[in-house]
């Protein structure tokens, strides 16, 4: 850790500053959620990374946020961490949801490959998005910092875990 720098672990903590910050918390972070052996990988690192937080981290993994934050927290030496404020995300195929209505779908997948970020593009298509029809976006994993912004948009999400490395996220606006 840089001498001239302390970071304080929360849920809000961006998976990239802690990285940063705690060098060596990365395979820990890899350890307990395998899903960020992504991290690896230089584009998701300076993308992905970037704009998740450890709650997000948790939810992709899996795992409960206080009890990442916490083994985080003590590989650093800082207090433990007792509340939480999880945020769960749509799992059951809501009512509104009709195949024949998907206006628009994007594959994440290629972006990331070639180290561009889908969040504008997404938010750029969700805001021109018909009322009451469906955005698909198809994902490697897990977008919440995606599913977060757009829900702060007022869209309704249902998000379908097809396989390990394949996530469905629908998006409607009522």
């Amino acid at each position: 850790m840089n001498e001239n720098e302390y970071l304080v672990i929360t849920p809000r903590t961006k998976v990239l500053k802690l990285i940063e910050t705690y060098p060596q918390l990365e395979e820990k972070l890899i350890l307990f959620v395998p899903a960020f052996k992504k991290l690896k990988n230089p584009v998701l690192r300076n993308t992905v990374a970037k704009i998740t937080s450890l709650q997000q981290a948790a939810l992709i993994g899996k795992v409960k946020v206080e009890d990442l934050i916490n083994m985080l927290r003590k590989e650093v030496g800082q207090d433990l961490m007792v509340e939480s404020s999880e945020t769960t995300y749509n799992t059951t195929q809501p009512d509104w949801f009709d195949e024949n209505k998907i206006e628009q779908e994007l594959l994440a997948t290629e972006m990331l490959a070639a180290g561009e970020h889908p969040v504008n593009q997404v938010i750029t298509d969700l805001k021109k998005l018909s009322e009451g029809n469906i955005y698909k976006l198809v994902a490697p994993f897990l977008p919440a910092p995606l599913i977060d912004k757009a829900i702060s948009l007022g869209f309704q999400h249902w998000v379908e875990q097809n396989s390990e490395e394949v996530v469905v996220v629908y998006f409607c606006k009522f």
